[in-house]
């Protein structure tokens, strides 16, 4: 019959025959401990763009309902993009909404970027505009809603985030409405 060896280690002990269940263990954790880390990466770098996109769709706003040009607005919000490059990866949609003959309609438009995406509130000015039903309740004949619309095309670091693609759009959107 043979004999069980046993290990003293730090206190504890270890028969042989046990020795290699912590690294058997700890290869089977691995895999999903790495999936879990990059698609934590990748979600957080996802996050953060839209926290950014976030303010730059109130600036853009901001600026137009205070004076500024459409046009004029979007140049800034794309001037004011870093970290992220709207000029090659983005658009900005600058959109007034005004209410004509009790019909939400848009009176101007403005675009700027590298990317080609369509308004999600509408295309062309006379034409009839789609906004959420709290602003079209607020908007009352005589006035006007400027709509600021941010499209930006999300580019995973990590292989994991290139499989969240399913689950994640691979075109981030935000809009704001002043």
């Amino acid at each position: 019959m043979a004999a069980s060896r046993q290990y003293h280690a730090m206190g504890r002990e270890f028969k042989a025959d046990e020795s290699g269940q912590a690294l058997t263990e700890f290869a089977l954790i691995l895999p999903t401990l790495l999936v879990l880390v990059f698609a934590m990466i990748d979600f957080g770098r996802a996050l953060s763009d839209m926290q950014v996109m976030s303010g730059l769709t109130r600036q853009g706003s901001n600026l137009a309902s205070r004076g500024t040009s459409l046009s004029a607005s979007a140049a800034a919000v794309i001037a004011g993009d870093a970290p992220l490059n709207l000029n090659s990866n983005g658009e900005v949609i600058v959109t007034s909404v005004s209410q004509v003959n009790s019909v939400n309609t848009i009176t101007g438009q403005a675009s700027q970027g590298g990317i080609s995406c369509s308004s999600k509130i509408g295309q062309g000015t006379g034409n009839p505009a789609a906004v959420p039903p709290g602003v079209a309740a607020m908007l009352q004949s005589g006035q006007t809603v400027y709509v600021t619309e941010v499209f930006y095309t999300y580019q995973p670091i990590t292989p994991v985030g290139k499989l969240l693609n399913i689950v994640m759009p691979s075109t981030l959107y935000e809009a704001a409405y002043f």
